[in-house]
């Protein structure tokens, strides 16, 4: 079974306060493509305009450090079909504990914070946040990859980032946004997906995460 754990993609939704919402629009409308092609045949193409930082996304090393490899570089294996283990968090401000035994897996931090989505709540500074010692124990852990399904999986009032900054200088990848994480099992085979498009030069960019029970 296929588990979709990412939000849609919509024409003037904010992901991030601050930063712009996706503009949708025709690039060549139906209308305008008949010109083009035989009678009966018409064709659309599309155009998006935004930021990285849009929907359910994955940051690379880039995001945060300049030498770091950036989205075209990401290995498939760190993010297709990679095993996962689920922390259930919900009901916790800041999450200073992780579990054991995560190399070469995924953890997927389970907060609730998602079902805030798209309301001034979502953008409050008051979500559930990774904290410095537990980002220091995953950059030790040998983890793959880390998902939450929060605003931020740093406290926002902390300029330094500590999550952001502990988990990419060890090459560990961050998937922020994430939702319907009360969908999968608590235990049991679960793999989990976050691949975007094979983009040289951008630092984050949306997936579509989803995972496979």
């Amino acid at each position: 079974m296929l588990v979709d754990l990412s939000h849609s993609i919509e024409h003037g939704l904010i992901t991030y306060d601050g930063l712009p919402a996706p503009a949708m629009s025709d690039f060549l409308s139906r209308e305008a493509s008949r010109t083009r092609y035989a009678p009966g045949t018409e064709f659309r193409i599309g155009r998006i305009e935004m930021v990285g930082n849009t929907g359910t996304y994955i940051d690379a090393p880039s995001h945060r450090f300049r030498d770091g490899g950036d989205i075209g570089s990401i290995d498939l294996d760190s993010i297709a079909n990679v095993p996962a283990v689920v922390l259930r968090a919900t009901g916790r401000r800041s999450i200073d504990s992780v579990p054991q035994d995560l190399r070469g897996k995924a953890l997927l931090i389970h907060t609730g914070w998602s079902r805030h989505w798209n309301t001034p709540t979502y953008w409050n500074n008051q979500h559930p946040f990774l904290t410095r010692a537990a980002a220091d124990a995953l950059a030790q852990s040998g983890v793959r990859i880390v998902g939450i399904d929060s605003y931020n999986i740093d406290d926002t009032s902390d300029l330094a980032r500590p999550a952001h900054t502990e988990l990419l200088r060890a090459g560990i990848l961050i998937v922020e946004h994430l939702t319907n994480l009360d969908a999968l099992p608590d235990r049991g085979d679960i793999r989990f997906f976050a691949v975007p498009p094979r983009a040289r030069g951008m630092d984050s960019f949306p997936v579509r995460a989803f995972a496979m029970v």
